[in-house]
């Protein structure tokens, strides 16, 4: 069975050699987990043993993930059906559904409302709550909580269902993009091509000092001067990728762009950051609490000679990026409209690139705001969004 999750792993472009599969086999020999009261290995203890034998670099952790979890696919379902079914998975499956009129009949409360009435909420709450309209609770039209409906809350806990949450009370982890993930389209590849184009910077030619002597000789000593095209990738790429949230939906294709761009880019320097950006970025997603750089820094460490290229979806409340405080995750003390002002006034050529379908882009208010900011320098993931903005940005 091991041979086939090593080939599944080398099938899913993993850099795993038969020396980490054997010191794998030599861990299980070893006993180095063992199995559980009941006899049986846990899935949990092989994932853990089998990543750290097999992956030697954590920006492979989401691509082994995803391989580990497509060969084991079902193993963890092999239970015994005779015991009780958990209580919260039957409560899940039974969720309430909301009609559309049901939705209308919701009014939304603004934001300083909001912040206020949910402080009341935690000063009067003493238990949990379902189904209402008022608690912090699940399933209900309250605008504190999760597994219902509101056209406009703060989502407590459980996962995102409407996209309407101007707030996330939870702990959220990412996923940094993978770097080396092959470029799996036509349409991506053809856009390489393009970044080909706009990554060749300064003159059309250059002396080729070597050829000229060769050719000088041959002619008897009468100067032969020959060109070449000029080598030299000079562009400078500062790229500010949005994480996380709704962007889960473009990883594949961000990836590819990823690629492309580590690819065809020498000076190349990229951040992440959630939605909006604030006051601080990062580079890890695992350490972005812990290792954060301050978008301050980065304005005064680059040279306005940088081409500035934001990537995400631009899908969020408009509280995001015109509230102090709007961020889902943490109290920012200034909008994020103001730290994109100043990024796009320090670095005059800048574009945004959005893997929203087009066609969408004029039902999603945020979208129409950050256009805005932007100048309308917002371009669709697309073979000719990216000529477009190759094109911009190398004038």
């Amino acid at each position: 069975m091991l041979i086939d999750f090593f080939y599944t792993l080398r099938s899913a472009k993993l850099p795993v050699s038969v020396k980490e599969y054997l010191t794998l086999l030599e861990a299980l020999q070893a006993d180095v987990v063992g199995p559980n009261s009941d006899g049986a290995y846990g899935i949990d203890d092989f994932y853990y043993l089998s990543r750290t034998a097999l992956v030697k670099d954590e920006k492979h952790y989401d691509k082994f993930d995803r391989a580990f979890a497509a060969y084991f696919k079902g193993v963890e379902m092999l239970t015994d059906f005779t015991k009780e079914v958990p209580l919260d998975w039957l409560k899940k499956t039974l969720e309430r559904e909301f009609t559309a009129e049901e939705k209308a009949k919701i009014e939304k409360m603004g934001w300083d409302e909001l912040m206020e009435t949910l402080k009341k909420r935690f000063e009067e709450q003493k238990e949990r709550h379902e189904g209402g309209s008022k608690w912090i609770g699940t399933g209900g039209t309250s605008p504190f909580g999760n597994g219902g409906y509101n056209p406009q809350g703060i989502r407590i806990g459980g996962a995102g269902k409407n996209k309407s949450a101007v707030k996330v009370w939870d702990q959220r982890a990412y996923k940094d993009y993978d770097d080396t993930q092959e470029l799996g389209t036509r349409n991506i590849k053809v856009a390489l091509r393009r970044l080909r184009k706009f990554a060749r910077e300064g003159h059309e030619e250059e002396l080729d000092l070597d050829n000229t002597i060769q050719s000088t000789a041959a002619n008897a000593g009468y100067l032969d001067i020959k060109m070449r095209p000029e080598r030299h990738n000079n562009v400078k790429v500062l790229l500010l990728m949005d994480v996380g949230g709704t962007m889960d939906e473009h990883i594949q294709r961000v990836e590819e762009l990823f690629s492309a761009v580590k690819t065809e880019f020498k000076h190349l320097e990229f951040y992440y950051f959630h939605n909006c950006v604030y006051d601080f970025m990062w580079k890890n997603n695992k350490r972005r609490f812990s290792e954060k750089f301050a978008t301050w820094d980065i304005l005064r460490k680059y040279n306005k000679d940088y081409k500035l290229i934001f990537v995400g979806d631009a899908t969020m409340s408009p509280y995001e990026i015109l509230q102090p405080g709007g961020s889902v995750e943490y109290n920012n003390e200034e909008a994020g409209a103001e730290w994109i002002q100043r990024l796009t006034h320090t670095f005059p050529k800048f574009a945004w690139i959005n893997p929203e379908p087009q066609g969408v882009w004029q039902y999603r208010q945020s979208i129409a705001v950050m256009q805005q900011l932007m100048s309308n320098r917002m371009y669709p993931l697309t073979l000719r969004g990216l000529e477009d903005a190759m094109r911009m940005l190398s004038k």
